[in-house]
C-alpha cells in the first residue's frame, strides 16, 4: 500500500515538472515546460567568434585594396599588363624595361624604326643551351672585354654573305679583303699566309720585324711591285734574294749599287787600272766588289774573292 501511495506521488511530480498550463491571448491553454534551456553560444567563446569574424572581413578589405591597387600600378588591361601586350606572336614591350633576373626566350626582335638595346652596369651575357641545359654557345660583353665561346664563330650579310667566319682551324675573310685602318697598322706574332698585301690608296706600305728577320716565300715566286713610288728594302744585317730553281732578274733601266767596296790589288803598279772607270766583279762565293778598270779585266788581280 505504501509503494503505491509513493509511486503515484512521484508520477504526479514528474506531470507537474513537464507540463504547466498558461493560458495564451486567445484564452486556450497551452503547455510550458518548468526549466527553459538556452540554445547558443554565450560568454567569451561568442566575442571570440565575433573578433575572429571581424579580422576576416578585416582580411577581405586589405586583400581587396591591394588587388585593386597591383591593378591599377601594373596597368593590367585585356590586351596586357600596361606597356608588355600579349598576342598571337608572342609579347610585346614598350619603352625601356629592367630585368633583374634571367630572360628565356627563343627570339627577340625590335620595333622596324628603332635599334635593340641592351646594356648592364656589369656585363650582358647570351648564352645557347642544347636539349640536356649544358651550354653550347656563349656571348659576353662586359666593361674592358668582349668574349665568345662556341664552335665556331660567323658574320654573314644582309644577303647570306659570308663575312668572316672563324674556328679551331683558323679565321676565313669571307670578301677576299681584309683592311687595316689603324695608324700603326697590323701586328702577327706567327706566320701571315695571303695572296696578296697591298697598302691603301696614296698610302706607303711597310713590312717590318724590329727584332727579327723578315721572310717572303712563295712556291712560284713573289712579286714586289710599287706603282708610283720605291721599293726600299733595309737590314740591319743580311739581305738574301734566293732562287732555288731559277734566275734572278733585275729588271730595270738601270741598277745601282753606289756603296760597293773598292777591290785592293795584289801589286802595285800602273797597270792597276789605266782609267778613271771601275768595273764590277763578281766572286764565285756571290760577293761583289769593283776595280778600277784598265785594258783587260782587272778583276782577277784583286785579292779581296
Amino acid at each position: 500500500m505504501q509503494r503505491s501511495v509513493s509511486d503515484h506521488s512521484k508520477t504526479a511530480r514528474m506531470v507537474r515538472e513537464q507540463y504547466l498550463t498558461t493560458t495564451d491571448e486567445s484564452g486556450a491553454l497551452s503547455p510550458v515546460s518548468e526549466y527553459i534551456y538556452m540554445i547558443g553560444i554565450y560568454g567569451w567563446r561568442k566575442r571570440c567568434l565575433y573578433l575572429f569574424v571581424l579580422l576576416l572581413l578585416i582580411i577581405l578589405v586589405v586583400n581587396l585594396a591591394l588587388t585593386i591597387w597591383i591593378l591599377r600600378v601594373m596597368w593590367f588591361n585585356t590586351e596586357g599588363m600596361g606597356y608588355l601586350q600579349v598576342n598571337a606572336d608572342g609579347l610585346r614591350l614598350e619603352g625601356e624595361s629592367d630585368f633583374l633576373f634571367p630572360v628565356y626566350a627563343q627570339e627577340i626582335d625590335s620595333r622596324e624604326d628603332s635599334a635593340l638595346l641592351v646594356q648592364s652596369s656589369e656585363n650582358v651575357t647570351l648564352n645557347a643551351r642544347n636539349a640536356d641545359g649544358d651550354v653550347t654557345g656563349s656571348v659576353s660583353v662586359g666593361p674592358s672585354q668582349a668574349e665568345g665561346f662556341g664552335q665556331h664563330f660567323n658574320i654573314s650579310s644582309n644577303h647570306d654573305e659570308n663575312l668572316f667566319y672563324a674556328d679551331a682551324n683558323g679565321a676565313v675573310v669571307g670578301k677576299g679583303k681584309l683592311r687595316v685602318t689603324g695608324p700603326e697598322g697590323a701586328f702577327f706574332e706567327h706566320s701571315v699566309r695571303t695572296p696578296m698585301v697591298k697598302a691603301v690608296l696614296n698610302k706607303e706600305l711597310k713590312l717590318e720585324s724590329p727584332t727579327r728577320s723578315l721572310s717572303m716565300d712563295a712556291p712560284k715566286g713573289v712579286h714586289v711591285k710599287a706603282l708610283a713610288g720605291n721599293a726600299d728594302v733595309m737590314a740591319h744585317f743580311d739581305i738574301q734574294l734566293h732562287s732555288t730553281a731559277g734566275l734572278l732578274i733585275l729588271d730595270a733601266e738601270g741598277v745601282r749599287l753606289p756603296t760597293l767596296p773598292v777591290g785592293k790589288a795584289r801589286t802595285s803598279g800602273d797597270s792597276q787600272g789605266m782609267y778613271n772607270t771601275y768595273e764590277v766583279c763578281v766572286c764565285p762565293s756571290g760577293k761583289l766588289f769593283i776595280s778600277r778598270a784598265g785594258v783587260s779585266s782587272t778583276c782577277s788581280e784583286q785579292q779581296d774573292c
